[in-house]
């Protein structure tokens, strides 16, 4: 190839990691920045007693739709679908914006998260269709520190647009920035041709099916607890439900001829570990995400700028750890990196409930740190790995699966961490009190010695619980996951 024309691949590919990387910066932006404007949001729209499913419908369509656009992506290419989430989302960010109420803010978040789920798990197939295998680390690398800085600066961002301008601001600065990676995708993402093929079927049918089941689920997860006690009459219909549409779904997609959810995603033993090993992961982070905050403040007295930074440091720690994981994973295999940073993982996460009371801000957040460090050593060889193993007809349904099961890991996770806690200050405080009721107390500045006391406990149970999901991820891949993975020659 003459110079000048590797010196022009190269700056397309390069226009192309940026355009990947203002996509992800979208996703990762969106909940942190949302979530420091909700008094803003609720003072102006009202709808306080609803204000969560801001969070949970915007994740709920991300999640169900993964699979989804995994499927299209490998049927019609990743361009189209990229672009066509690209837009669903800015779609949803300008209503967003021009929402009236908040059921109007809800439906147009819903909306957001359906372009979400394309941004996320087509970024990440694109990113192994760009890079050879010895390359990827780069391109992964820069997309952790997307999210990393996402987490760090969004919280701030979303405090001074609703501060200083608006709160619908929050939804506006989306577009120009979807608007260059739009462009750059447009212009500078061409995929090879490739061998013609037969009409592709969509299996709409099974699409509609997983999307209702997943819904379904998911809802009577996230809000099983929360707006209605577990065993209360809604909480049962919507578990049965979603079970009936579970068989419906395996039924719809052993007929398909080209399955939404293809059966060797779960026959294969590299992907079926994978998939189990990051649904485990996506259960321990919620550990550290949703509880850690409350516990600084609450128990070690931190202010909440304070507070946020002992949960950041992981998102330091994350990046570096993940980029130099290829020198571990090229001497001993994906499968024996990832058993040592898992590993790791076990023991920081069981280390935490042995912590003194109060204790010192630096102990949870060395903690943080090298838990940060095993996670990056842990998750990133498993991707890589995984999508190493397929060919490229088959890497959008195999990425999507995994970060469906990583998602769907952090929804269970916030539901049956968020019961565990919730049961442990009810002991505590004599079957009074939960953590909204803590959190309110943290917003009056007012929380009692005993109620301290009762959060360290119900933290340290939480953290004892993610230590187990990380021993559990360990077991999996050590006998699931083949000690070396069937890497395809490129």
């Amino acid at each position: 190839m003459p110079a000048a024309a590797r010196g022009a691949g190269t700056d397309r590919r390069g226009a192309v990691v940026a355009a990947l990387m203002l996509a992800m910066a979208l996703a990762a932006l969106d909940s942190t920045v949302v979530s420091t404007a909700v008094p803003q949001i609720v003072g102006d729209l009202g709808g306080f007693s609803v204000f969560s499913w801001l969070f949970s419908g915007y994740l709920l369509a991300v999640t169900v739709t993964l699979p989804v656009y995994g499927k299209l992506s490998d049927t019609f290419g990743r361009k189209p679908v990229l672009v066509a989430g690209a837009v669903l989302f800015l779609l949803g960010s300008l209503l967003c914006a021009a929402a009236w109420n908040m059921a109007a803010l809800i439906a147009f978040r819903i909306v957001q998260g359906l372009g979400g789920g394309a941004l996320q798990g087509t970024v990440q197939t694109l990113a192994a269709d760009l890079y050879p295998l010895k390359d990827r680390p780069k391109i992964q690398s820069k997309l952790s520190t997307v999210w990393a800085v996402s987490a760090v600066a969004g919280p701030g961002l979303g405090g001074v647009l609703a501060a200083y301008a608006d709160w619908r601001w929050i939804f506006l600065v989306n577009l120009p920035i979807g608007a260059a990676a739009l462009w750059l995708i447009v212009r500078h993402l061409h995929e090879p041709k490739r061998a013609p093929r037969t009409p592709p079927r969509v299996d709409w049918a099974g699409a509609l099916a997983v999307f209702a089941c997943g819904g379904v689920l998911l809802t009577a997860l996230v809000q099983g607890g929360v707006a209605w006690a577990w065993w209360s009459a809604p909480s049962c219909a919507l578990f049965a439900t979603g079970l009936a549409l579970v068989g419906f779904v395996v039924w719809t997609e052993r007929r398909a001829s080209e399955p939404i959810i293809p059966g060797w995603v779960w026959r294969r033993r590299t992907i079926a570990a994978v998939n189990l090993a990051l649904g485990a992961l996506g259960l321990l982070m919620v550990a550290p995400t949703v509880f850690l905050p409350t516990y600084a403040q609450s128990v070690l007295g931190l202010a909440p700028v304070a507070a946020g930074f002992v949960l950041s440091v992981w998102t330091l720690s994350w990046p570096v750890s993940a980029a130099l994981s290829q020198h571990v994973y090229r001497r001993i295999g994906f499968r024996d990196t990832a058993l040592l940073g898992i590993g790791a993982a076990a023991l920081i996460l069981f280390a935490f409930p042995f912590l003194p009371y109060p204790g010192s801000a630096w102990q949870p957040t060395l903690l943080m740190l090298l838990l940060g460090a095993a996670l990056g050593l842990f998750q990133l060889p498993l991707l890589v790995g995984v999508q190493s193993t397929v060919g490229w007809a088959e890497r959008g349904t195999t990425t999507a699966s995994v970060l469906f099961c990583r998602q769907t890991g952090q929804t269970i996770g916030a539901s049956v961490f968020g019961a565990v806690a919730n049961g442990v200050l009810a002991t505590r405080l004599g079957g009074a009190g939960d953590l909204d009721s803590v959190t309110r107390a943290l917003d009056d500045g007012t929380v009692p010695e005993a109620t301290r006391h009762a959060v360290a406990d119900a933290v340290h149970a939480v953290y004892f619980g993610a230590a187990c999901a990380a021993a559990l991820a360990f077991v999996v891949l050590l006998s699931v996951a083949p000690r070396r993975f069937p890497v395809l020659k490129e």
